[in-house]
Formats: structure tokens, sequence, C-alpha cells
């Protein structure tokens, strides 16, 4: 079993991924942990120093290799990998692709909530234009998230949630 959650950052995809991955007892991986680990630096780092196209292959590389593993596992994408490259494809192709739709308001009143300077592509928005620049976000990439072959809605997904799709 291959799962691997989709979604704007802050959609809730990593919180939700470890707590589901524990009720199925499969390994849960954070890509851009993973990436992390891989390139032996943050992925601000990566994104300064390297820019955002070495980030997209190197992301690229890695969900190929973990869709080619045998290993069971339940990912969480970064916000931007299924819309680069054939990742979207190739995750679809080998497992469950789960679209956590949340609305950008709420999204944009938890990263605000959280302040995580790890989020490259909205560390520097001030309060008033981190829902616009969200929603932006959101309409760039909808149409890969559409795609997706469960998508679940709401302010406040559910473990519980996911779990009964899965299951389905």
């Amino acid at each position: 079993m291959k799962i691997f959650l989709i979604g704007l950052p802050g959609s809730g995809k990593t919180t939700l991924g470890k707590q589901v991955a524990k009720s199925l007892n499969i390994a849960f991986v954070d890509l851009d942990e993973a990436i992390e680990k891989s390139e032996k630096r943050k992925i601000a780092e990566i994104f300064k120093n390297s820019g955002e196209d070495y980030f997209r292959q190197i992301e690229s590389k890695l969900v190929k290799l973990w869709a080619n593993s045998p290993t069971d596992f339940l990912m969480s994408t970064g916000g931007g990998a299924p819309c680069f490259f054939d990742n979207l494809k190739i995750m679809n192709d080998v497992g469950t692709t789960i679209f956590l739709d949340v609305p950008a308001m709420e999204i944009a009143k938890r990263i605000s909530a959280s302040k995580n300077p790890e989020r490259p592509l909205l560390k520097n928005a001030s309060d008033d234009v981190l829902k616009d620049q969200i929603e932006f976000l959101r309409t760039q990439r909808k149409v890969f998230y559409k795609q997706a072959k469960v998508i679940l809605r709401g302010r406040d997904i559910r473990a519980t949630e996911m779990l009964e799709k899965i299951n389905s």
C-alpha cells in the first residue's frame, strides 16, 4: 500500500499523515524531510543556494525512488510535488493519492500561527498578503490536485475520515 497526501502547504498533510500511517501500521515519509536528509541541508537552504529548479529535480527523483520501493508507506508530499515533471502520474500509477482540500483562509490561519520558516514560497508573507498568496498557489496547482484519486474537503479533515476512504 502506497499513499500520497497532496495539497497546499498547511493543509495538514504531515499531521494527518503521521496519524493515519500509525493507524495503518505503515511507514510515514515526509518528502521534504527525505530531501533534507538526501541533500544534507534544509529546504530553505536548497532554494536559496541551488534554486527551485534544482529542488524540484531532487523532489522528483525521490518520488520515483519511493514509488519503486517495495515498502508500504504513507507520504506527505511537498505542496508543489504533484505539479512538476510526471510526479502525479507516478503517484497515481503506484498508489492512492489523497488531496486535502482545505480553504485558503484556514491555511493562512494555520501558517500564520505556526510561523514556520521552512516554507520557502510563503516565508516572507505578511499576514495581510498570506491569504492572497495561498489563493494564488491554489489557483495554479488545483488542476493537478484535482487529479487525485480521493479528495477530502473541509476546514477540519480528520484521520478517521481519511481511513474510511482508504479502506473503502
